[in-house]
C-alpha cells in the first residue's frame, strides 16, 4: 500500500514538475520569440562627439548630445579592462553570457532586499548589460531579466569576448555626460586611456553601478570608498600586487569638470562660426552625433595676438570717452562677499575681477573688497582716465578726487597691476569691433574675433555685422580706373562738386573730411589722403557701371547698385568679405574663398571635405630625394596682376605718407587703407603684408558717432598695427612681389613728376609697361568732365551716402 501511495505521489510530483517545466518553457518562449536579433550589434555606430581642432592639433571645441569617443578594444589598455571586469564581472572570460554563481548570490541578497523594501539586485554580467543597453530597456521586471539572459547567451555565442567588451566599454554611461571609458577619462582626469593609473582606472570602473551616487562633486566619500573597493577586487583577482593596492588606495581622488563646447580661451567666435558652418552643411544629427573630426585653419599664436590687439584697441577708445559708472551697487554693511560672488564676472576677461568699493583712503586711493573676501586698493593714478562721459562722445574734466568716480558699495571691474594688492579700474567697452587675419593666397582664416568678449556678446561682428566700408571701398574704384586708361600719376581735381540725384531730388554735394580742398592731385595722393571728392570724380569719369563689377568679382558684394555714393563705401558689407577682397589684391588678383575649415573627416577617418580640392600626383609615394611635386594653381584670375600690384603700391603709400601712417611703427613692408563713414559711425583699417591680410572694424552695434575726431586712423589702424607687430615680429622684412609687365619709375611722391633716381624724396612708381609719363600721359580731369560723366545720378540721399572721410 505504501509503495502504491509513494508511486502515485511520485507520479503526481513528476506531472506537476512536467507541467511546470512546460509552463516555464511556454512562458520563456512567449517572452523570447520576438527578441531583437543580436546581429544588429555587428554594425554598432553610437553617437560620437564632433571635435574641432586648430591647425596645430589643439582641441578648440566639442559638440555632442552624448559625449563619446569610440575606441577599438585593441587600443583599450589591459589595466582598464581588468578594472571593469573586477568591478562588474570577474568571471567574464569564463561564463557563457550569464554567471550562475553570481545569480545565486544575488538571489540570496534579494530575499533580504524584499524584506527591507530595497531595490533588487540584478547580478547582470557585462554581456547582460550589453543586451540591456543595446537591445532592451532598463525596466526592473522579472520578464526583462529573462529576455536579458537569453540575449546574453546568444551574444556570447555569436561574438568574441573582445567584441563584447568593445561594445560595453564604448556604450556605458559614466556620469557627467560621459559615454564610454575614453570620454570619461578625458572628462574626469583630462587624460587619454593609456595615461590612467590604477586608482583612476578603478574610479571609472566604480561608476557604472550608479554614476550619480559616486559623483565626487557631491558624494566624494562614497566615490572614494567605491573606488577603493574596486582596487581591492583588482588585487584579489591578481591584477595588481599588494604594494600597488596600498599605493592606489593612498592616492587622493582628484577629478575635474570639463564643459562641453568651446575648449580654448579667446577662440569663442571662431569656434562658434565653425559650429554654424557644420550645422548648415551637414545638419543637426551629424554635428551632435556624427563624430566629425574638423581641422580648422586657426593659428593659435595669431589668434592670441588678434584678440589682445582688438581688446586693447577697444579699451583705448573707451577710455578716451570716459567713465560710465559702476556695474551695480550693494550694501557694504552686510554680507558683501557673497553678494559680490553671486554677481559674477560678466566681462569675459579672465584677468579681471569683480570688486566692491569699501572706503576711501587718506592717499586718495580706493579700498576695495574682492569676491574671495580679500582686500585691495585702486591708486588714484589709475583713475586719471575716468572722466565723466558726456553726450556726443565728449568727456568732462579729469577727476580730482576718487569720490568723483565711485562711492562706497559700487561694484566695479578691476585688474591687478602688481603683486602688492594694487588694482586698476576697468570698464567693459560699450564700443565693439572685430578683427580677421587671413592667408591671402589660400583664403584660410588664421585668426578671428567678433567682439570684445564672447561672454558679454555672442554677436559676431566679423561675419554677421553689415556695415558701410566708407573709404575702405576706394581701392576698387582706383582698380577700375587703372584698367581704364588711368595711371597712378594721372591727376584729378579735388574741389567742390554737386551731382544730380534724380528727378525731384536735391543736388548731392559730398564733402571731404575737414571740408578742405587740395586742387589738382595725382591718383596716388588722392588715395593716400583718402580724398572723397577726387574718388567721386574718378568714379564718374570711369563710369559706375564699369566700377561695380570689381567689388562683385572680389566677393565684397553679391550685387551693387551703380550709384556714385557707393564709390565712397555707402553700401553695407562684412569685415570678412572686405578682408577677402583686399587679399585678392596682394595675391596678384587671384580669386580665393575665405574658409575657417581645412578638412573634415567622418567617424571612420575618411575625408568628407577639403578646402583645397587639388590632387597631388606623386605625394603618396616614398621619398627618394626626388623633386617636390608641383601643384597646379587653379585660382581664377579676376584682375590684371599688374593692376593688382599698382593698388598694392598705392596702399603702401597710404601707410608711408597717408592716413595709415601710424602703421609704419611695425617696421615691415605693409599696405592698407583706412575707412570712416558719415559722422564716424563705422571705422576700418584693412591691410596686408605680402603673405598676411588683416581687417579691423570698430563701431557701436547700434550705429552712432564715435566722436568728431575719431576716424579709421585713430580707432582701427592702431589695432591693425598692434596685431601686425606681434604677427610679423619673427619674420624678416619681405617686399611686395612685383609681377612681370610693371616698370618702376622714380617720381616725386606729391606731383608725380619724373625725378632722378638719386633724388632722396623719390618713390618708385608702378606703371604698366608703356604707360610711363611721356609715353601715355593722362590729361587732368576737371570738375566739368566729372559732372558730364555723372549723368547716371547718385540715387541716394547725402545722409545715406556721404561715405568715406578718412
Amino acid at each position: 500500500m505504501w509503495r502504491r501511495i509513494f508511486l502515485y505521489g511520485a507520479l503526481a510530483v513528476g506531472s506537476l514538475m512536467l507541467f511546470a517545466a512546460l509552463g516555464a518553457s511556454v512562458y520563456i518562449y512567449s517572452l523570447t520569440r520576438d527578441l531583437p536579433s543580436v546581429e544588429a550589434l555587428q554594425d554598432y555606430q553610437p553617437p560620437v562627439t564632433t571635435r574641432v581642432y586648430a591647425s596645430n592639433g589643439t582641441l578648440l571645441g566639442e559638440y555632442a548630445r552624448e559625449r563619446r569617443f569610440f575606441v577599438p578594444i585593441a587600443f583599450v589598455p589591459k589595466l582598464v579592462i581588468n578594472a571593469f571586469t573586477s568591478a562588474e564581472d570577474k568571471n567574464f572570460y569564463s561564463h557563457p553570457g550569464i554567471d550562475p554563481s553570481g545569480i545565486m548570490r544575488a538571489a540570496v541578497k534579494d530575499v533580504f532586499n524584499l524584506l527591507e523594501h530595497k531595490r533588487l539586485e540584478g547580478a547582470s554580467t557585462i554581456t547582460q548589460q550589453v543586451a540591456k543597453n543595446f537591445l532592451l530597456n532598463s525596466e526592473v521586471k522579472f520578464s526583462r531579466k529573462i529576455k536579458e539572459a537569453v540575449l546574453a547567451v546568444r551574444i556570447d555565442a555569436t561574438y568574441s569576448k573582445d567584441k563584447i567588451l568593445e561594445l560595453y566599454l564604448n556604450e556605458i554611461f559614466l556620469g557627467q555626460n560621459s559615454y564610454g571609458v575614453a570620454a570619461a577619462a578625458l572628462n574626469y582626469f583630462g587624460k587619454s586611456l593609456d595615461q590612467l593609473d590604477i586608482a583612476e582606472c578603478a574610479f571609472l570602473a566604480a561608476l557604472p553601478k550608479a554614476p550619480s551616487n559616486y559623483d565626487p562633486r557631491y558624494n566624494k566619500q562614497a566615490a572614494l570608498e567605491r573606488r577603493n573597493w574596486v582596487i581591492g577586487q583588482m588585487a584579489e583577482n591578481g591584477y595588481i600586487t599588494s604594494d600597488q593596492k596600498r599605493a592606489a588606495i593612498a592616492e587622493p581622488l582628484v577629478t575635474q569638470t570639463r564643459a562641453l563646447g568651446i575648449q580654448t580661451e579667446d577662440a569663442d567666435y571662431f569656434v562658434e562660426e565653425v559650429r554654424r558652418i557644420l550645422y548648415e552643411k551637414y545638419g543637426e544629427k551629424a554635428l551632435y552625433d556624427g563624430g566629425l573630426q574638423v581641422r580648422s585653419t586657426l593659428d593659435a599664436r595669431l589668434q592670441n595676438f588678434a584678440v589682445n590687439a582688438l581688446r586693447a584697441g577697444l579699451v583705448r577708445y573707451d577710455r578716451r570717452h570716459g567713465w560710465r559708472g559702476a556695474v551695480s551697487n550693494l550694501d557694504v554693511n552686510g554680507d558683501w562677499k557673497d553678494a559680490l560672488a553671486s554677481a559674477g564676472n560678466q566681462s569675459g576677461i579672465d584677468t579681471w575681477r569683480v570688486a566692491v568699493v569699501l572706503n576711501f583712503n587718506e592717499d586718495n586711493s580706493i579700498e576695495i573688497g574682492l569676491d574671495d573676501g580679500r582686500h585691495g586698493k585702486i591708486p588714484f593714478t589709475e583713475l586719471a582716465w575716468a572722466r565723466k562721459e558726456l553726450p556726443n562722445a565728449l568727456v568732462g574734466a579729469a577727476p580730482t578726487s576718487p569720490r568723483q568716480v565711485v562711492k562706497p558699495g559700487d561694484v566695479v571691474y578691476v585688474e591687478p597691476i602688481d603683486t602688492d594688492g594694487d588694482y586698476g579700474l576697468r570698464q567693459v567697452p560699450e564700443i565693439n569691433g572685430a578683427i580677421v587675419a587671413m592667408d591671402p593666397h589660400t583664403g584660410r582664416v588664421l585668426a578671428l574675433s567678433g567682439g570684445f568678449s564672447f561672454a558679454s556678446s555672442q554677436f559676431d561682428r566679423a561675419m554677421q555685422a553689415q556695415r558701410q566700408p566708407g573709404s575702405a571701398f576706394k581701392p576698387f574704384v582706383y582698380a577700375a580706373a587703372l584698367d581704364h586708361g588711368f595711371t597712378p600719376v594721372s591727376k584729378i581735381e579735388d574741389a567742390p562738386v554737386s551731382l544730380p540725384q534724380g528727378p525731384g531730388l536735391p543736388m548731392w554735394t559730398p564733402k571731404n573730411f575737414g571740408n578742405k580742398f587740395l586742387g589738382l592731385q595725382t591718383l596716388r595722393r588722392g588715395i593716400e589722403l583718402s580724398r572723397n571728392l577726387m574718388t567721386i570724380r574718378l568714379a564718374a569719369a570711369v563710369g559706375m557701371k564699369n566700377v561695380v563689377p570689381y567689388p562683385i568679382r572680389f566677393g565684397v558684394y553679391d550685387s551693387l547698385t551703380p550709384w556714385l555714393s557707393n564709390a565712397i563705401g555707402a553700401a553695407d558689407t562684412t569685415l570678412m568679405r572686405l578682408t577677402t577682397g583686399y587679399s585678392e589684391f596682394v595675391n596678384g588678383g587671384k580669386k580665393i574663398d575665405a574658409t575657417l575649415i581645412d578638412r573634415i573627416q567622418d567617424r571612420n577617418g575618411l575625408n568628407v571635405y577639403r578646402h583645397d580640392p587639388r590632387l597631388c600626383e606623386g605625394c603618396g609615394g616614398p621619398w627618394h630625394n626626388q623633386q617636390e611635386p608641383l601643384l597646379p594653381d587653379n585660382r581664377e584670375q579676376i584682375i590684371d596682376p599688374r593692376t593688382a600690384y599698382q593698388i598694392v603700391s598705392l596702399l603702401e603709400g597710404v601707410v608711408q605718407r597717408g592716413t595709415g601712417v601710424s602703421v609704419r611703427a611695425v617696421g615691415k613692408p605693409l599696405a592698407g587703407k583706412t575707412g570712416t563713414t558719415n559722422d564716424s559711425k563705422d571705422t576700418w583699417f584693412i591691410g596686408f603684408s605680402p603673405d598676411l591680410t588683416c581687417g579691423v572694424f570698430v563701431g557701436f552695434d547700434n550705429p552712432r558717432t564715435l566722436g568728431r575726431l575719431e576716424q579709421g586712423a585713430t580707432a582701427a589702424a592702431p589695432i591693425f598695427r598692434d596685431f601686425m607687430k606681434g604677427a610679423l615680429e619673427d619674420q624678416p622684412p619681405t617686399p611686395f612681389r612685383v609681377p612681370p609687365g610693371i616698370d618702376l619709375v622714380p617720381v616725386d611722391p606729391h606731383s608725380g613728376a619724373l625725378v632722378s633716381a638719386s633724388d632722396a624724396s623719390a618713390i618708385q612708381e608702378a606703371f604698366k609697361a608703356g604707360t610711363e609719363p611721356g609715353l601715355a600721359d593722362q590729361e587732368p580731369l576737371d570738375a566739368s568732365a566729372a559732372n558730364a560723366n555723372a549723368n547716371s545720378g547718385n540715387g541716394k540721399t547725402v545722409d545715406q551716402g556721404t561715405g568715406g572721410l578718412y
